[in-house]
Protein backbone atom coordinates (compact mmCIF):
# COMPACT_ATOMS: atom_id res chain seq x y z
CA UNK A 1 0.00 0.00 0.00
CA UNK A 2 1.24 3.48 -0.90
CA UNK A 3 0.56 5.97 1.91
CA UNK A 4 0.64 9.65 0.97
CA UNK A 5 0.68 12.24 3.74
CA UNK A 6 0.22 15.89 2.88
CA UNK A 7 0.47 18.90 5.19
CA UNK A 8 -0.99 22.25 4.15
CA UNK A 9 -0.51 25.54 5.94
CA UNK A 10 -3.44 27.48 7.39
CA UNK A 11 -4.18 29.03 3.96
CA UNK A 12 -4.16 25.67 2.16
CA UNK A 13 -0.66 26.07 0.71
CA UNK A 14 1.44 22.91 0.33
CA UNK A 15 4.06 22.59 3.07
CA UNK A 16 4.99 18.91 3.01
CA UNK A 17 4.28 15.77 1.07
CA UNK A 18 5.55 12.34 2.05
CA UNK A 19 5.09 9.08 0.21
CA UNK A 20 5.91 5.67 1.60
CA UNK A 21 5.29 2.09 0.58
CA UNK A 22 4.58 0.02 -2.49
CA UNK A 23 1.24 -0.41 -4.21
CA UNK A 24 1.86 -4.05 -5.12
CA UNK A 25 -0.59 -3.74 -8.00
CA UNK A 26 1.97 -5.03 -10.50
CA UNK A 27 5.48 -6.43 -10.76
CA UNK A 28 8.42 -4.47 -9.34
CA UNK A 29 9.40 -1.88 -11.92
CA UNK A 30 6.07 -2.25 -13.71
CA UNK A 31 3.52 -1.10 -11.14
CA UNK A 32 1.28 1.57 -12.67
CA UNK A 33 0.19 2.97 -9.28
CA UNK A 34 3.76 3.39 -8.03
CA UNK A 35 4.76 4.87 -11.38
CA UNK A 36 1.93 7.43 -11.34
CA UNK A 37 2.64 8.55 -7.77
CA UNK A 38 6.39 8.69 -8.44
CA UNK A 39 6.04 10.78 -11.60
CA UNK A 40 3.70 13.27 -9.92
CA UNK A 41 5.82 13.64 -6.78
CA UNK A 42 9.18 13.83 -8.56
CA UNK A 43 7.87 16.31 -11.13
CA UNK A 44 6.52 18.55 -8.37
CA UNK A 45 9.93 18.44 -6.68
CA UNK A 46 11.71 19.24 -9.95
CA UNK A 47 9.54 22.22 -10.95
CA UNK A 48 9.54 23.70 -7.45
CA UNK A 49 13.31 23.24 -7.11
CA UNK A 50 13.83 25.17 -10.35
CA UNK A 51 12.36 28.31 -8.77
CA UNK A 52 14.65 30.72 -6.94
CA UNK A 53 11.73 32.22 -5.02
CA UNK A 54 10.69 28.91 -3.40
CA UNK A 55 12.65 27.12 -0.68
CA UNK A 56 12.48 23.38 -1.34
CA UNK A 57 13.88 20.32 0.32
CA UNK A 58 13.14 16.87 -0.96
CA UNK A 59 14.51 13.49 -1.87
CA UNK A 60 13.68 9.93 -2.80
CA UNK A 61 16.42 8.17 -0.81
CA UNK A 62 15.21 4.68 -1.70
CA UNK A 63 12.45 2.90 -3.60
CA UNK A 64 9.13 3.49 -1.93
CA UNK A 65 10.18 6.60 0.00
CA UNK A 66 9.80 10.26 -1.04
CA UNK A 67 9.54 13.56 0.81
CA UNK A 68 9.05 17.17 -0.18
CA UNK A 69 9.00 20.33 1.92
CA UNK A 70 8.36 23.74 0.41
CA UNK A 71 7.93 27.34 1.48
CA UNK A 72 7.66 30.63 -0.35
CA UNK A 73 7.25 34.24 0.72
CA UNK A 74 4.39 36.34 -0.65
CA UNK A 75 4.59 37.04 -4.34
CA UNK A 76 5.07 35.02 -7.52
CA UNK A 77 6.81 32.12 -5.75
CA UNK A 78 3.90 31.66 -3.39
CA UNK A 79 1.44 31.78 -6.28
CA UNK A 80 3.49 29.20 -8.18
CA UNK A 81 3.66 26.96 -5.10
CA UNK A 82 -0.13 27.22 -4.71
CA UNK A 83 -0.65 26.17 -8.34
CA UNK A 84 1.92 23.36 -8.19
CA UNK A 85 0.43 22.12 -4.92
CA UNK A 86 -3.08 22.11 -6.35
CA UNK A 87 -1.86 20.18 -9.40
CA UNK A 88 -0.02 17.65 -7.22
CA UNK A 89 -2.99 17.10 -4.90
CA UNK A 90 -5.41 16.68 -7.78
CA UNK A 91 -3.09 14.22 -9.53
CA UNK A 92 -2.43 12.18 -6.39
CA UNK A 93 -6.13 12.29 -5.53
CA UNK A 94 -6.93 10.91 -8.96
CA UNK A 95 -4.61 7.95 -8.37
CA UNK A 96 -6.18 7.32 -4.93
CA UNK A 97 -9.71 7.44 -6.38
CA UNK A 98 -8.76 5.08 -9.21
CA UNK A 99 -6.81 2.62 -7.02
CA UNK A 100 -8.18 2.88 -3.45
CA UNK A 101 -7.04 -0.65 -2.61
CA UNK A 102 -3.42 0.28 -3.40
CA UNK A 103 -3.06 3.92 -2.39
CA UNK A 104 -4.27 6.20 0.41
CA UNK A 105 -3.83 9.91 1.05
CA UNK A 106 -4.29 11.92 4.23
CA UNK A 107 -4.29 15.70 4.18
CA UNK A 108 -3.70 17.70 7.34
CA UNK A 109 -4.21 21.44 7.49
CA UNK A 110 -2.10 23.20 10.11
CA UNK A 111 -3.62 25.90 12.24
CA UNK A 112 -1.92 29.11 13.27
CA UNK A 113 -0.46 29.07 16.75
Amino acid sequence: MVAIRVVLDETGLLKRCGVQGHAESGPAGGDVVCAAVSVLARTALAVLSAREDIVVRGDAPQRGVFFLEADAPDGPGREFLAAAGAFLLEGLGSVVREYPENCTMTIKKERRD
